[in-house]
């Protein structure tokens, strides 16, 4: 278990999903958010950040050991739910982890691995997961003398931002497949996902 704070982003609209909410889609009759929030748990302290009560995802994480994080300006988009987050890290925590809910097949091992490339290059300020090829993708994980950047960060682009001004301090960890990049932002997407998906 690491003391790196993972910050599971779950508080967007769900917009390309025809008025289904893509993290409330069962998965082996678990909502894709819960089954997310499980798999980060099982590694570390799990902020999750979500649209403002009342929402139908937060009674889908009852019952799990991780912190909701409302976000009042939600519909601005991905940074607002990164600044609302970034204000429960406790100010000791020497990294932090940035993780999407709806990539369904990220792993325990997976995260692992990049946490652990951490510690295994750390000349490195930023430690990200990427594809079998090599495609960057996530989790990502951003030392602590970026806090500061991420949170204030505007609009909707993620952290690409940080990431982009620090490129050549960013360290690649493949991981398996397309693991780091397979998201589930359609009905098409979670059709061929599940046509695809080998039975656990």
């Amino acid at each position: 278990m690491t003391d790196v704070p993972i910050i599971l982003l779950a508080a967007g609209q769900s917009s390309r999903m025809g008025g289904v909410d893509k993290l409330m889609q069962p998965i082996d009759d678990t909502p894709l958010l819960k089954r997310s929030a499980r798999t980060a748990r099982a590694v570390g302290p799990v902020l999750v950040a979500l649209p403002p009560k009342p929402h139908p995802r937060y009674e889908a994480l009852k019952g799990l050991d991780v912190l909701p994080v409302p976000v009042a300006e939600a519909a601005e988009g991905m940074n607002a739910s990164l600044r609302a987050a970034m204000r429960h890290v406790p100010s000791g925590a020497e990294a932090v982890m940035i993780l999407l809910a709806d990539l369904p097949n990220l792993t325990q091992v997976d995260l692992r691995a990049v946490l652990q490339a951490r510690d295994a290059h750390p000349e490195n300020l930023i430690w990200r997961g990427a594809t079998a090829t090599g495609k960057p993708g996530h989790p990502v994980v951003f030392d602590h003398s970026l806090f500061d950047q991420l949170s204030g960060l505007r609009g909707d682009e993620g952290a690409q931002k940080v990431v982009q001004a620090h490129a050549q301090k960013v360290y690649l960890h493949r991981l398996p497949d397309r693991n780091a990049l397979l998201d589930l932002d359609t009905p098409q997407d979670w059709d061929a996902w599940k046509k695809n998906r080998a039975p656990e």
